[in-house]
């Protein structure tokens, strides 16, 4: 063979062998996924396809679950925001972390001050970190975690617009208000971080990017445009359905808690007597809407962009909301409808798509899901587990309940058939999922439902850690004891 063919032919076999080398190792070492992760507050399962109310029209959270799984049955650790977001970042418990309060800094909290949050966990390990609007609960909370941000605003500079008698029709409502308002959409506070995360899309990386959203609506006041509310006829709405007589079986304690807000404008004597209810029920389904259009944007902004099939989606709410079950508003319970919320996990060219799993998860979860789904080293300290088993086969057999703390010592055990209930002086409730999803029916103190009750009583926490240092009492939350009826 003349030389030169000679040398052609070790040319081709040396490509051919560099190939196979970049081959193996781009198989051993798979591109990590970007991640952009869409913290919504407030919001309830009044989103269509998990069928909370039968009037929510949420098409774009729905068709992000059409190339994902929908967690049917997920949970948030505690029914308020700073303890619940503070939980799912830091992948602790309240019981174990000391955030128990709406009213208290994060960092205070000697055993999570120098905790590294999900953020800043991706940080450490080479992804470019960026967010607007609400991740944390507090925006001094946000420093350390960001490479960049595009800040947050509140609801406070509405109020020349709203004026102080509110939109509602309730006396002196302060942050109880709720209605239609003269704004366009695109100057609302969640379009306005929906636009900047938007413009992040259309730029390139060079290191993958971990990117959220954090959208504050349907937060109080319950405040959207004209052209959302306008969805829902007023006459035609569908009250919540509830019973005249559903207190009557609560125990002492489970009664103490529908009077939260008693001394508050946002009462549920108050709301009716005022023939209010039918307008908050449409306000919530009209803020449902509206922060639906916001998710609507931003995967529209991502399928257009280069990143659209590298990139993980993450959709969550920090707690649910009641709008008049058991005659309670706002959250605060330890019942369904403060602790059931929206979750979606969607992977990236995934073969599990349009999938749903019954299976009971908690927000705690995403802490070690998130690591796992990106090839992040494991962490020490984490109190949920990885749902990709879930992701993989939504089916899964999943023996673990999600559990719910509301206030040191009221804790809520859920499965997939049960919610059991234990309040800190002793009080119980015990509800069958299987033919009560709206826990009209407290079975606790029915002498047959004892063993049932023993082994959820089993995964109560068997230890509590002190609360973290208290801020000032505001103007909206109230002197209550939550240890006493």
């Amino acid at each position: 063979m003349p030389l030169y063919q000679i040398s052609k032919f070790l040319f081709v076999v040396f490509l051919g062998q560099i190939s196979a080398i970049v081959a193996t190792l781009s198989a051993q070492e798979p591109v990590a996924p970007n991640v952009l992760f869409i913290a919504i507050d407030d919001l309830n399962d009044w989103v269509g396809i998990l069928e909370g109310h039968p009037q929510a029209i949420t098409p774009n959270i729905d068709r992000l679950a059409e190339r994902g799984v929908l967690f049917t049955n997920a949970h948030c650790q505690a029914p308020i925001c700073q303890p619940s977001r503070t939980s799912l970042l830091t992948g602790t418990y309240p019981f174990s972390n000391g955030v128990y309060d709406v009213e208290q800094n994060m960092r205070d909290a000697p055993l999570v001050k120098d905790a590294v949050t999900i953020p800043q966990y991706f940080r450490k390990h080479g992804y470019h970190t960026l967010a607007a609007g609400k991740i944390h609960h507090r925006v001094n909370e946000e420093e350390g975690s960001w490479d960049e941000f595009g800040g947050r605003k509140g609801w406070d500079w509405m109020r020349s617009i709203v004026g102080p008698q509110g939109v509602s029709g309730l006396p002196d409502p302060s942050i109880f208000d709720f209605g239609p308002v003269p704004i366009e959409t695109e100057d609302m506070n969640d379009m306005r971080t929906t636009d900047w995360a938007i413009q992040q899309l259309e730029k390139e990386f060079e290191e993958p990017f971990f990117l959220a959203v954090g959208l504050l609506t349907p937060h109080l006041p319950l405040f959207t445009p004209t052209e959302f509310y306008e969805q829902y006829p007023l006459e035609q709405v569908v009250l919540p359905e509830t019973r005249p007589d559903d207190l009557e079986d609560l125990p002492p304690m489970g009664r103490k808690f529908t009077r939260y807000f008693d001394s508050t404008p946002m009462s549920h004597h108050n709301i009716t007597r005022h023939g209010l209810w039918r307008k908050a029920v449409v306000s919530y389904l009209a803020t449902a809407t509206f922060v639906d259009h916001c998710v609507g944007e931003l995967l529209n902004a991502l399928d257009r962009s280069e990143h659209a099939d590298d990139t993980l989606i993450v959709l969550w709410s920090d707690h649910g909301f009641h709008i008049g079950e058991k005659m309670h508003w706002e959250k605060r319970s330890l019942w369904e409808e403060s602790t059931r919320v929206p979750l979606i996990i969607s992977r990236p060219q995934s073969t599990v798509s349009a999938s749903r799993s019954s299976r009971t998860v908690g927000l705690i979860d995403l802490y070690p899901t998130l690591i796992e789904l990106c090839g992040l080293p494991s962490k020490d300290g984490l109190e949920g587990r990885s749902l990709v088993p879930l992701l993989d086969n939504p089916k899964l057999e999943w023996n673990y309940p999600a559990l719910t703390t509301q206030m040191p010592g009221n804790h809520a055990v859920r499965t997939e058939d049960w919610r059991y209930i234990r309040y800190a002086n002793g009080d119980e409730e015990l509800y069958d999922h299987r033919i009560d999803k709206h826990e009209f029916n407290n079975l606790a103190s029915d002498p047959q439902y004892r063993a049932v009750i023993e082994r959820m009583a089993k995964h109560l926490p068997t230890h509590q850690v002190p609360s973290g240092p208290r801020l000032p009492r505001r103007k909206y939350t109230q002197a209550f004891d939550w240890t006493q009826p």
